[in-house]
């Protein structure tokens, strides 16, 4: 299902993961962590542009700024305990990020019949969610409502592409923006209910998954990138 390209590039996405996997976890390895975060993002958007340029311009400027603002976003995040305002800050690049791969979902529409009830299954998920945060957000309640209805629009859309892109890339995408969605369900959970174990482990995890997914998807949207073998 992966090109040979993809697979090489798999395993040096791979590696930067784990070296983030270990050294966030690690008051040792802490410095290691400031490099190996940002790196999967930026090893993304190198990979990306340069397997992108059969893809349609807007297409490709499209994801790779939803690429920065993650990559904007990551960078703040670790500096949170600085001050807890780049959590908000770090809060508003990841939701432009979601709003650019929204419009980039967009564009491979397709009319689905079974959207009405996928898009309940998400307001089921969403409420029983918002239900568990709801006394511990205060301050951030209109912020994270928000998030809430653009990340579930993000899941929405990448689920209208359906039928209308190679299936390889559509279930890439989709599984990458449910990983998405996950990801950030987890990091909600820990920082406004309750302290949950390896969080920090399972976040970055599903994350950077979701990440790698959606952009092997995208790549995949293009026909005749997807049987490069190069």
């Amino acid at each position: 299902m992966l090109s040979k390209s993809e697979k090489k590039f798999a395993i040096v996405f791979s590696l930067f993961v784990l070296a983030e996997l270990i050294s966030g976890n690690s008051r040792l390895l802490s410095s290691i962590h400031y490099f190996a975060k940002p790196a999967i993002v930026v090893s993304l958007l190198y990979f990306f542009w340069k397997k992108s340029k059969n893809l349609h311009h807007v297409l490709r400027y499209t994801v790779v700024l939803a690429l920065v603002f993650s990559l904007s976003g990551d960078i703040l995040l670790m500096f949170v305990v600085q001050s807890p305002n780049f959590f908000l800050l770090g809060l508003v690049a990841f939701l432009l990020a979601h709003i650019m791969y929204i419009i980039a979902f967009w564009r491979d529409r397709k009319a689905n019949k079974g959207v009405l009830g996928f898009i309940i299954l998400l307001l089921g998920y969403a409420f029983g969610l918002f239900y568990l945060l709801k006394d511990g957000l205060k301050d951030m309640m209109i912020p994270v409502i928000i998030y809430m209805i653009v990340i579930l629009s993000m899941s929405t859309t990448a689920f209208l592409r359906r039928g209308n892109v190679p299936v390889a890339s559509y279930w890439f995408v989709f599984v990458g923006a449910i990983l998405f969605m996950v990801s950030d369900s987890i990091l909600a959970l820990n920082k406004f209910y309750q302290t949950l174990p390896l969080s920090s482990i399972s976040i970055m995890l599903t994350y950077a998954l979701a990440q790698f997914c959606i952009i092997i998807g995208l790549l995949k949207s293009d026909s005749p990138q997807q049987e490069e073998r190069s």
